[in-house]
């Protein structure tokens, strides 16, 4: 069987948040706990997962919205992973101010640094970390090369990339991040994003216009 994962859009600005899950094991991780943190917990809950741990892509305030009351909906404190670059960020509530928004909960502060190379693992499943910054200085995404599966936080997307006029964005970084961490893999590598439809590394490799300029 292989590994399972359900998409969850949640929130404001419709965030991806995705339950990644060793269904054999019924061990599974939160990637980027966007809002509603009762509704991921409930999901998990209804499909015998235990949730392990929540993983971040990066920290903006609507990959990270729906940690507190994930917490408070689980039956005991898991880590949290994120890159130490994110740490600014997630100090400042994910810069929802920025966009007045006041009061998010982010829940228990990370306690797992994530760095490049790094192997996680749920259950079976081995993951890498691969350091993409551009977005944001301390972006990362989670590639599971046994399943072909990416998951990009807000670095790429179907026919577009990720913005970067927020603080801490750089388009040259981000650019650089793309061309040596995403067109690398192969093909026919699923890309599930924070945003929007999924799609492959093929797909944009010939598609993107970001990728043609």
């Amino acid at each position: 069987m292989a590994l399972e994962i359900v998409r969850m859009t949640l929130g404001l600005v419709q965030t991806n948040c995705y339950l990644a899950a060793d269904s054999e094991a019924k061990l599974a991780v939160v990637i980027d706990p966007a809002d509603d943190g009762d509704k991921i917990a409930a999901e998990a809950q209804a499909r015998g997962w235990q949730i392990v741990g929540v993983w971040l892509t990066h920290a903006h305030f609507d990959h990270i919205a729906g940690g507190g009351g994930l917490a408070a909906a689980l039956p005991e404190p898991v880590p949290v992973a994120m890159h130490p670059g994110e740490q600014p960020l997630w100090d400042v509530q994910g810069g929802a101010q920025l966009f007045g928004i006041d009061g998010i909960d982010p829940g228990p502060d990370p306690s797992v640094a994530l760095a490049a190379g790094q192997k996680l693992t749920v259950g079976r499943y081995e993951f890498e970390v691969l350091f993409a910054p551009g977005h944001t200085p301390g972006h990362v995404m989670f590639y599971c090369a046994s399943e072909n599966v990416l998951f990009s936080g807000d670095v790429i997307f179907q026919g577009s990339i990720g913005r970067t006029d927020l603080p801490g964005g750089s388009y040259q970084t981000l650019m650089e991040s793309i061309r040596t961490q995403v067109l690398t893999l192969p093909d026919e590598t699923q890309i599930l994003n924070g945003h929007g439809p999924e799609t492959t590394v093929g797909r944009e490799r010939v598609y993107n216009p970001f990728l043609h300029q």
